[in-house]
């Protein structure tokens, strides 16, 4: 022992090659019986532990002895090698995170080693190991980890924490052998939601795998794991997910096999340096190689750096030759060797505007992982890829200067080129409209300049459909893509980023910005389209989302599919992307008619408090099943105001507002995540069950509308004269009050009877009053939520808040089962948070849906999905929106606040009358929720019960012969038989 620490200490690294074959047995000494070689043998290995932290190759030659003794049947070698192991952690990261697989599952028994020495040490080197990772996508979750590798009973919670992360870096074994134990531990438990979630981390992490050899460590023990799970799980969905995860290990598996072996170990080093300096010491040969091999493995090029760890041991065999002659080439050609082979790019002369490696996310979802793009001025680039692969989100991080490595603003001008018009814009003329854009105030473009770029695309400045005078709001489609691109172009743009420029454009027009784009001779333009013919023309290249990387390709989309056949599959049914639809209105008594108003205002003005003048003032409107009204206007026009007061969350200083007394609204307002805000550690279907468990609606807006006011107070506190029964049983008139409104109601000819109790009397005295006199005596609120109370009753019986119906109805709306039932809000991109919040609205069934600004945060196949669903939908709607064409499209009826010159705002009406009073005379065709089957929450499917019909007279009279003459013959009459 003593021998070993002086030639640690006098011949430092020149004795490394010779003394690492003896660190086994320093170890071991640690443990001997006698005192003095336990003493001497600490001596050592101190020294040894000092001299190994200067170089990154020690730790790899050491390594394989390191896991030896910590199966040493002596407790202190099994010490000393972890502690030695946390200080490598900390000298030589990237030799420790290559061993993790081999490290985690010792360490983790010694953790609970029954000496308190070792498990104490076993933990400090697990909490070191954990952090050579290098990966920053697990750096926050890592005490997490350590806790469920510790306690196996919080793997549960991690799984779920795991399964909501956005995993982005490169996967390597070191963080695979982190997560690999606890996927394990999941697939072993006995809820399919837990094995389902180990297949999301499986599939997230695997996909990020870039060289299968990292992964195929791993492999023997997942991919049965996550095979068992693929077959047994008995939900569907789940079953569905554990497949995918297996068929990418089995991709994995498959490259792994595939995959050449490198000329990169130390096996193969060994025989490049012999090759170069001939036969040497056979024992610093293999030390020089692992140490090479090192280097490799942590993507370490830099020759002062091979030079540097390398430099002791090779002046052992180099006489007079530099080591950092031979370190360059050295480790050029092991960088040479390493790298994986990439396609060839065939060169353009075009002038290079980028050059970037990038990894893109939206959500919890990646899309694109270290991936490049390069864009060269000029070129025309079609951007293919599946649905949802990140197409658009590419684009428009592009533009907002989101892509990391990509040149700013003042390097490369990007423009998103967008045809939609504001609404509150609308009025303004063409050369207006594009000089209040917020891009053009930035360059500060003059007047007659815009009215150049307008000419230079066809537009005039007489008289005509494309007068550049003319207000934007009555442009085609054509034209107001024409306008897009002239106000892009203003910009001084060097890359054009179009989603879809050809939709909603006729022939000529698709003809005209062909040729447009084709003859910007210095201008890049990037393009989505699903029109093959336009992108044959104008791409000269072709970009593809493949595998969460871009390939690029040189030529026209022809000549792309020609090579690639199954690209085709990208323009097929396009509609289907993207679908929503709404659950239809339930039953409403008393409604035949579709113009039958719901909702209703008259002559209303509001003030808002410490405001003199008023902010709206004389507005009448109503809302009907056949509504589809958009409500247009600039912004502080009183918008949002009106729908407030319409639905009730305010109440109009002068006016009327009625609302039928069993309509059901859903209003999505603006800024409505507050809803959810407070419940962002449940799932988008646990906050519904949630919101909805007791019938009502746990989250509807808080109406002032509902407030009792003081004038109802003291109405209500009025005794009134009840019939009561005496002792002797005679009926008697005395003055009663009422304490509350028990909850029952009752159908009377002319309306309804409500339960009442009375005060100082239990519920056995409780009686029916009727609802007029109850309105009189200042119950009308309270009669409204018991109205509320019990439509909620009837939709939990119609349709039961199961997590199988939740599911389907947030799959209606667009949200798949993937985000809507395993992943927690917090989780969720915004525009997923949007489509949760209007499932939960839409949930009770509402006869009319109010959308405040819906085109703020929702994207354009959302929106386009958005407008099926409402075409579809038979109950009424009301938007307010600033996209005109969107509204025009759906809504045949606007309503146009304006203010006028005394600042205050007033409504008119605009519309197609024709089509107004034909859809006015429509009937209600809605199912009675009774008549409906449905499936209960243990899924069974009930019949729902049909009316009885109204027999003619003849068939009355048949039925009763028929009747008597059963009584006559002493057979048993049913009930079908007294039925008349």
């Amino acid at each position: 022992m003593y021998v070993v620490e002086a030639v640690c200490k006098e011949n430092g690294s020149r004795g490394e090659p010779f003394m690492v074959g003896l660190y086994p047995t320093v170890l071991e000494a640690l443990g001997d019986k006698q005192k003095e070689v336990r003493s001497a043998g600490k001596s050592a290995v101190k020294a040894f532990k000092k001299l190994t932290s200067k170089r990154k190759g020690c730790c790899a030659a050491v390594m394989p002895m390191l896991l030896e003794a910590m199966g040493s049947s002596k407790w202190q070698t099994k010490e000393a090698a972890l502690s030695q192991l946390a200080a490598f952690s900390e000298s030589s990261p990237a030799q420790v995170s290559h061993a993790l697989p081999e490290l985690v599952p010792i360490i983790c028994d010694l953790m609970y080693d029954t000496k308190e020495d070792v498990a104490k040490a076993a933990k400090d080197a697990m909490e070191k190991a954990m952090n050579t990772t290098g990966n920053k996508d697990l750096e926050p979750l890592l005490p997490e980890l350590f806790e469920a590798l510790k306690e196996p009973t919080k793997v549960p919670e991690t799984i779920h924490v795991l399964a909501s992360t956005t995993f982005v870096q490169t996967v390597t074994r070191g963080a695979l052998a982190l997560v690999s134990p606890l996927l394990l531990r999941g697939y072993n438990e006995r809820k399919a939601t837990i094995k389902r979630q180990c297949s999301v981390i499986t599939s997230n992490m695997s996909k990020l795998v870039e060289e299968p050899e990292e992964a195929a460590p791993f492999l023997p023990h997942l991919m049965p794991a996550v095979e068992k799970a693929s077959q047994e799980v008995a939900d569907p969905e789940a079953r569905g997910v554990c497949e995918k995860a297996f068929e990418q290990l089995k991709r994995i598996d498959e490259a792994a096999k595939a995959a050449k072996p490198r000329a990169t170990d130390p096996v193969s080093i060994k025989g490049f340096l012999t090759e170069k300096f001939g036969a040497f010491d056979d024992t610093v040969a293999t030390y020089v190689s692992v140490c090479c091999a090192a280097l490799v493995q942590s993507k370490e090029w830099d020759p002062a750096v091979w030079e540097k760890h390398t430099e002791p041991y090779m002046k052992l065999v180099m006489d007079s030759q530099p080591v950092k002659d031979y370190a360059k080439p050295f480790a050029e050609k092991m960088e040479e060797e390493a790298a994986v082979p990439e396609e060839e790019e065939d060169e353009d002369a075009a002038e290079l505007l980028c050059d970037c490696k990038f990894t893109l996310a939206y959500g919890s979802k990646i899309l694109l992982h270290n991936t490049n793009l390069k864009l060269r001025r000029g070129l025309k680039y079609g951007l293919l890829g599946g649905n949802d692969s990140g197409k658009t989100t590419l684009m428009r991080a592009i533009a907002n200067e989101q892509v990391e490595g990509f040149p700013d603003s003042t390097q490369v001008k990007c423009v998103f080129v967008e045809a939609d018009i504001l609404g509150e814009l609308s009025h303004l003329s063409c050369v207006d409209y594009i000089l209040e854009y917020p891009g053009i105030k930035e360059i500060g473009a003059t007047r007659e300049s815009v009215m150049g770029r307008l000419s230079d695309v066809g537009f005039i400045e007489g008289e005509g459909v494309a007068c550049m005078l003319n207000m934007v709001g009555t442009l085609s489609g054509g034209w107001r893509m024409k306008l897009a691109l002239a106000r892009a172009m203003l910009q001084n743009a060097d890359v054009l980023l179009m989603d879809e420029p050809t939709n909603h454009l006729d022939v000529l027009n698709v003809k005209w910005v062909t040729d447009y784009l084709c003859g910007l001779a210095n201008v890049t333009c990037v393009m989505v389209s699903h029109d093959t013919k336009f992108l044959d023309t104008v791409c000269s290249n072709i970009l593809r989302i493949q595998d969460l990387k871009l390939k690029a390709h040189k030529g026209n989309l022809s000549s792309y599919v020609e090579k690639y056949p199954d690209a085709m599959s990208f323009f097929s049914f396009k509609a289907t992307k993207s679908k929503m639809s709404f659950p239809q209105p339930g039953f409403l008594e008393g409604v035949k008619s579709k113009g039958k108003p719901l909702m209703k205002m008259a002559n209303c003005e509001f003030t808002y408090p410490g405001n003199q003048k008023p902010t709206i003032i004389n507005i009448t409107c109503m809302v009907s099943l056949a509504s589809r009204v958009a409500c247009v206007g600039q912004n502080g026009a009183g918008k949002s105001t009106m729908i407030k007061i319409l639905t009730g969350e305010l109440v109009p200083q002068v006016g009327e507002v009625w609302n039928h007394p069993n309509a059901r609204i859903a209003y999505v307002a603006q800024h409505a995540f507050h809803h959810i805000e407070n419940h962002l550690t449940k799932t988008p279907n646990e906050y519904i069950q949630w919101r909805y468990q007791y019938g009502d609606d746990r989250e509807g807006l808080a109406k002032d509308s509902m407030i009792v006011t003081e004038e109802e107070k003291k109405l209500k506190q009025q005794p009134f004269l009840v019939d009561v029964t005496d002792s002797d049983g005679n009926v008697v008139r005395i003055k009663k009050q009422i304490e509350e409104l028990y909850g029952g109601r009752r159908s009377v000819k002319k309306g309804y009877e409500y339960e009442c109790k009375f005060l100082n009397t239990g519920p056995e005295g409780n009686q029916y009053v009727p609802g007029d006199k109850l309105i009189k005596l200042g119950w009308e609120k309270d009669m409204k939520l018991v109205d509320e109370k019990i439509a909620a009753r009837d939709r939990m019986a119609s349709r039961p808040l199961t997590k199988a119906n939740v599911e389907q109805h947030l799959a209606d709306v667009g949200l798949e089962a993937e985000y809507a039932t395993h992943t927690r809000i917090s989780a969720l991109s915004g525009g997923q948070k949007v489509k949760v919040v209007l499932a939960a609205a839409m949930w009770n069934q509402p006869h009319i849906v109010i959308l405040d600004e819906p085109t703020n945060y929702l994207d354009r196949d959302a929106l386009g999905a958005l407008a099926g669903a409402i075409e579809e939908f038979e109950g009424g709607v009301v938007m307010i929106t600033h996209n005109d064409e969107f509204c025009r499209q759906l809504c045949p009826e606007r309503w146009v606040l304006e203010r006028g010159p005394d600042n205050i705002g007033r409504m008119s009406t605009e519309g197609d009358a024709e089509w107004m009073t034909n859809i006015l005379k429509g009937d209600v065709n809605f199912k009675d929720a009774a008549t409906e089957d449905r499936v209960d929450a243990m899924g069974n499917v009930i019949k729902g019960k049909q009316r009885k019909k109204k027999l003619s007279k003849r068939e009355a009279k048949k039925k009763q012969k028929e009747r008597e003459a059963k009584i006559a013959a002493g057979l048993e009459v049913t009930s079908s038989d007294e039925d008349m």
